[in-house]
């Protein structure tokens, strides 16, 4: 019997509830439109209409993995992150609300400035945070920065995905050794480095320590071993009072504040998360500290 893509729907909202995903309605409406090659908005609108010979099984296989504990992004290949669509695969992590909160700083850090401000996304990952940045803030310039040649391929996936390329670009650089030469300066340097310990990744759920990148994940021993050369060494491509905006893990504020107050850094606040954690530390660069 044929079936519409609101009975499909239906059904994999009730398995998903009944597995005990917490947000079954959501994940949902994702699986069935990605397997419909449609929107969200589209698939609601075309609830009463039936599905295609197949379409059902190619469901049920998603359902599969999801109950097998893969992360919905990663089935989908599709999130959103502060409202902008993205692509998401196995290379990336899957952006997290709690970066958001750095997404929201640093719009509100130019609110009310003039000009073009130049933003440098390092260990961009999916590009999330910089492309974020670039759909919220129609002046800005803004470079993503990653080692990993497949996470960078993502990022210009996103960028073209959100019609960006007139001004975002993307670069590939270790964010432990030395800036490229002729990077420029930059007014913001946002930054979501790995920094979970090394010994705390077989603790993480199973959902990120399975299917998620471990190298985007694993900060070293204490969690700061990218943390520490991103703001020694590239402290340098900021502009003269510039900006940082490092997200951090839990425990990890108050060395990261004492380390950004000795490279320089003044004015240093910390931002909690819905938790009641510190995620993301700011620090503005002491005029004359810039090199």
């Amino acid at each position: 019997m044929a079936k519409t893509y609101n009975d499909i729907y239906i059904a994999t909202r009730r398995a998903l509830r009944d597995a005990g995903v917490e947000a079954y309605g959501m994940e949902a409406r994702l699986m069935v439109a990605q397997a419909a090659g449609k929107t969200v908005a589209q698939l609601m609108r075309d609830l009463p209409l039936y599905a295609v010979s197949g379409f059902d099984q190619t469901v049920q296989d998603m359902i599969r993995r999801r109950l097998e504990g893969e992360p919905v992004a990663y089935i989908t290949g599709a999130w959103e992150f502060y409202g902008v669509p993205l692509e998401i695969t196995r290379d990336v992590l899957i952006p997290r609300p709690d970066t958001e909160i750095l997404v929201e700083a640093a719009i509100k850090l130019f609110e009310g400035r003039n000009g073009s401000p130049r933003i440098l996304d390092l260990c961009a990952g999916s590009g999330c945070i910089g492309c974020a940045l670039a759909v919220k803030m129609p002046g800005s310039k803004v470079i993503l920065v990653d080692n990993d040649r497949n996470a960078l391929s993502v990022c210009r996936r996103n960028v073209q995905k959100n019609r960006l390329d007139t001004r975002v670009m993307c670069i590939d650089a270790d964010a432990t050794q030395k800036p490229p030469m002729l990077l420029g300066k930059f007014d913001l340097l946002a930054c979501n480095a790995p920094y979970v310990p090394t010994a705390e990744i077989m603790t993480l759920d199973a959902s990120v320590r399975d299917y998620e990148p471990v190298l985007a994940l694993d900060g070293g021993e204490d969690g700061l071993d990218i943390i520490r050369p991103v703001i020694s060494l590239w402290k340098s491509v900021l502009k003269d009072s510039g900006t940082i905006m490092l997200e951090i893990g839990e425990g990890q504020s108050e060395t990261v504040q004492s380390l950004l107050k000795a490279a320089g850094f003044s004015g240093i606040s910390a931002l909690r998360d819905a938790g009641g954690t510190d995620r993301i530390i700011v620090g503005h660069l002491a005029p004359g500290k810039e090199e």
